[in-house]
């Protein structure tokens, strides 16, 4: 049927005038070319451009990587800087004086006198890097570590701090580093997560699922907790439900879901909650086999410290350690490793305020051997040579004791970090704390750097990897964040 033009709308008659129609047609065909020369040169990245039906599909970042995997052993409560990796021999000279001009009242209290570092420092290895005796495994492989001395965090608690390091952000709800990971390269494991949490076998971290949480992120992206004590739940059916059943239940949902997405092609949150159970079903097989450390033979237990009969919270860190290798082995993108729980006096984590090196023996004894082995077996293995392996901490210490106690208070002003394996450059140290360690007065990062560093190494620019979330374009960096090139290869 022929409308007659006062029968249209002003749109409508509008596409018959000629002049106006080669108008928009050259527009369109300007903007199309426009988009294509822009997307050529990488200026399109807002979205990984992930299919909400194959979320974990594997995705190119914005330039080569370096690395395709990440293990972020993250130590919760806040270590001691002065006592691990930052060596301040000014401090034994000051041993037991008062700060001249310094705060007369620290986070938790009334400020005591300077105290000098509570374990010696030796030089290791060709760079002769002072390191602390407290951790003498990890210590050996300084020669291959990137330091970081001169980090500052935005928050001096501890739960707003971790959210600060993995999140980019002190408050709640803001998707997390190996939220963003996935969310921007997919993983090359589609039987397994992409990204997987091991909580401390003595219990969560402060900001509990915080840590990996996904944020505004679609939830599929959320990080999923296990530990070598604690296996993925309710993968094998309940009981009474033979595999057949089961398979055949499976079959049915999936030819039901199938339907229901044909009727609602513009649905992803349907066809994201279908993969994600589509992932798990997957995972029934491949789970199990994961988790059945039985298999390691028992020079790598004792390599890990994993046979250790005197010290069980060690041995089953060592075997989270393990599992964390064994992910990376089949591919699971980003690997978020805790070393400490939530806060409790600094008995199940590094929060020395009272009895610090009480503490420190027992935390150090825990961490020591099993994460340097965890990088000598990757290395062995030539796993190194692809994955980034990172160690972390949501702040640092004050070079004074609290009043009245053995401990130092939290520092959220200068502390470290460090990187090993894929394109980092080994034996760095980079970044100073003034004589005391308590500021960072040189080559100063917050810590929207180092993330931004390791999205780099991934092949992520952090500038690029965004999404929109009520109508502002979020980063993990925020409007912050500089790669910092001295660690980089």
């Amino acid at each position: 049927m022929i409308h007659p033009p006062q029968s249209l709308s002003p749109a409508g008659a509008g596409l018959l005038d000629r002049r106006r129609f080669l108008t928009g047609a050259s527009t369109a065909l300007g903007s199309i070319a426009f988009s294509s020369l822009l997307g050529r040169e990488g200026l399109l990245a807002a979205d990984p451009g992930f299919a909400a039906s194959r979320p974990f599909a594997p995705r190119h970042g914005h330039f080569p990587a370096r690395a395709k995997n990440v293990v972020v052993i993250f130590c919760a409560g806040a270590v001691s800087q002065l006592e691990t990796w930052d060596y301040k021999p000014e401090l034994i000279r000051h041993d037991g004086k008062p700060l001249e001009g310094g705060p007369a009242v620290t986070f938790q209290g009334p400020a005591g006198n300077l105290a000098r570092p509570q374990y010696a420092f030796r030089r290791r290895g060709q760079t002769g890097k002072w390191v602390s005796v407290l951790i003498p495994h990890l210590a050996s492989l300084t020669d291959d570590i990137a330091f970081v001395h001169s980090l500052t965090s935005k928050s001096n608690t501890h739960g707003p701090a971790e959210n600060f390091l993995s999140t980019g952000f002190a408050l709640d709800g803001f998707p997390s580093l190996g939220s963003w990971i996935s969310y921007g390269l997919g993983s090359e494991n589609q039987d397994l997560p992409a990204f997987v949490s091991i909580p401390d076998p003595r219990g969560v971290p402060q900001a509990g699922s915080n840590n990996w949480g996904p944020g505004f992120l679609p939830a599929v992206f959320q990080g999923t907790p296990m530990s070598a004590k604690d296996p993925i739940r309710h993968l094998a059916p309940p009981a009474g439900i033979g595999r057949g059943d089961d398979d055949a239940a499976r079959a049915l949902l999936g030819r039901m879901n199938a339907r229901h997405a044909d009727a609602h092609p513009g649905d992803g949150r349907l066809a994201a909650r279908i993969a994600s159970y589509e992932l798990a079903a997957r995972m029934q097989l491949s789970v199990p086999e994961l988790a059945d450390l039985s298999s390691e033979p028992a020079h790598i237990l004792r390599l890990y410290g994993a046979d250790d009969a005197s010290n069980a919270n060690k041995a089953a860190f060592a075997r989270n350690c393990i599992l964390a290798r064994r992910l990376v082995e089949r591919g699971v993108r980003f690997v978020q490793l805790f070393n400490g729980a939530y806060a409790s006096g600094g008995e199940l984590n590094w929060d020395g305020h009272n009895k610090l090196r009480e503490q420190y023996d027992k935390h150090a004894a825990i961490l020591d051997q099993p994460a340097a082995a965890l990088i000598r077996d990757l290395r062995q293995r030539g796993l190194l040579e692809s994955t980034l392996v990172v160690w972390c901490t949501e702040f640092g210490r004050m070079p004074m004791f609290q009043k009245g106690a053995e401990g130092r208070d939290h520092n959220p002003d200068g502390f470290t970090c460090w990187m090993t394996g894929a394109g980092v450059r080994p034996g760095v140290s980079h970044g100073t704390t003034d004589e005391l360690g308590r500021r960072a007065v040189a080559d100063i990062h917050p810590l929207y750097d180092f993330n931004a560093t390791i999205l780099h190494l991934l092949g992520l620019d952090h500038e690029k990897l965004v999404y929109e979330h009520n109508g502002v374009r979020r980063r993990l960096t925020n409007v912050e964040g500089n790669v910092i090139r001295e660690l980089l290869a």
